[in-house]
């Protein structure tokens, strides 16, 4: 069952950019707004819940390792509630029980992550509720989630197994590049580990997957007539594309001397037909040409419907949201202000809804509305 779970909605509170948010959730999502709004911070309530549930994580590393502690995380804008919360509901369908997981936690006096609460629900059903008198009677069972502990999560275990599915990816070309990319890593969303990945994919899955990157590259890449997995003299994973060429047979390049954005494509195609759970996008449209990134929505909605995946990206592109099929109660606003940032969709503005029917796109309505004040100064730079 956890497979077929939604989010449905996602509540924050004190959450770095986020004073206060309260928002529905689509199955497929566009954070749009300008920078240091907190679209990254966003997508990272969802790596959060991830981190609690998955193997090599927990809630003290999520915290303290992965996001340089409490107050690192504390939006700037609390002032006398110290916690900070996060509570999502789920589901699995219409007609079954929504899921509901809730965790407010602080620090102590010695700066140690703490958790100050923790729920789980099921429809009407209260499966936990901390603290209990157990963790009265030795707190120091709160330094630790109950999503993390195996002997008692039972009752809930499909949420910490969907919560563990969730995927972030960030492709950052030059690492897949590094030659010890692989080495200490692993589900690096950053694609540090990607060709091993690829490497480790049974061979029927694999040769099915690129096959059908080597399809949907050739409209972006026309001379690329071959894509496959090779191994080098040390066993080493590489890409490789056979491209067309004055010469006979073409010719062979590897991953090094791919285009960035032929590598960002790959990884996006690659994790994209992965059957997992939510997929977290960091502006997918980097380095690709606003041809290529005017198609990624129509191929995005081809995945889901095939995976079933819950999409969330963000994004500065106007070119990315030109597209008729996006949904106004799929894109989420951010505007940041001296109290946090504000989230709300794009179809709760009667403003936009008009605009739009009066033929205007999203990418003409909603982009004007996240630029930064004041961008024209920007060009007056290196004058005086």
């Amino acid at each position: 069952m956890g497979k077929d779970l939604r989010f449905r909605s996602l509540r924050l509170r004190n959450w770095k950019n986020f004073q206060r948010a309260e928002i529905l959730l689509a199955n497929r999502v566009f954070l749009v707004g300008p920078n240091a709004s907190g679209k990254s911070n966003f997508l990272d309530a969802f790596r959060f819940l991830r981190d609690l549930a998955s193997s090599g994580g927990g809630f003290q590393e999520a915290i303290i390792t992965r996001r340089g502690g409490v107050s690192a995380i504390r939006c700037l804008a609390a002032r006398r509630e110290p916690e900070i919360e996060i509570r999502v509901e789920l589901q699995a369908g219409d007609d079954e029980p929504r899921w509901a997981y809730e965790l407010a936690f602080s620090q102590d006096t010695q700066r140690r992550p703490q958790v100050r609460r923790e729920r789980v629900l099921r429809g009407d059903v209260t499966l936990l509720d901390r603290p209990n008198d157990e963790d009265r009677i030795d707190p120091v069972r709160l330094t630790q989630t109950f999503l993390e502990q195996v002997n008692v999560n039972k009752s809930f275990r499909d949420l910490v197994t969907f919560f563990a599915s969730i995927r972030y990816l960030h492709i950052v070309p030059q690492l897949v590049r590094e030659p010890d990319r692989s080495v200490g890593r692993s589900n690096d969303p950053f694609g540090g580990d990607f060709l091993e990945q690829v490497a480790k994919t049974t061979d029927k899955t694999r040769t099915a997957r690129l096959r059908r990157i080597q399809e949907a590259l050739r409209v972006a890449v026309p001379q690329l007539e071959e894509v496959e997995l090779w191994r080098d003299a040390r066993g080493t994973p590489h890409l490789r594309g056979k491209y067309q060429h004055w010469r006979p047979q073409g010719a062979w390049q590897t991953e090094e001397q791919f285009s960035d954005g032929t590598l960002r494509l790959m990884g996006l195609l690659w994790v994209a037909m992965e059957k997992e759970g939510p997929l977290l996008l960091e502006e997918p449209e980097l380095s690709l040409h606003p041809e290529i990134v005017r198609l990624l929505p129509q191929m995005l909605a081809r995945v889901q419907r095939r995976t079933g995946r819950q999409i969330f990206l963000s994004t500065h592109s106007s070119e990315l949201l030109q597209d008729d099929g996006i949904g106004v109660d799929e894109v989420l606003l951010l505007k940041p202000g001296d109290e946090g940032t504000e989230v709300t969709t794009a179809g709760s503005h009667q403003e936009i809804r008009d605009l739009l029917e009066g033929g205007l796109s999203l990418a003409d309505v909603v982009i004007p509305r996240t630029r930064p004040a004041g961008t024209a100064q920007l060009s007056l730079f290196g004058e005086g």
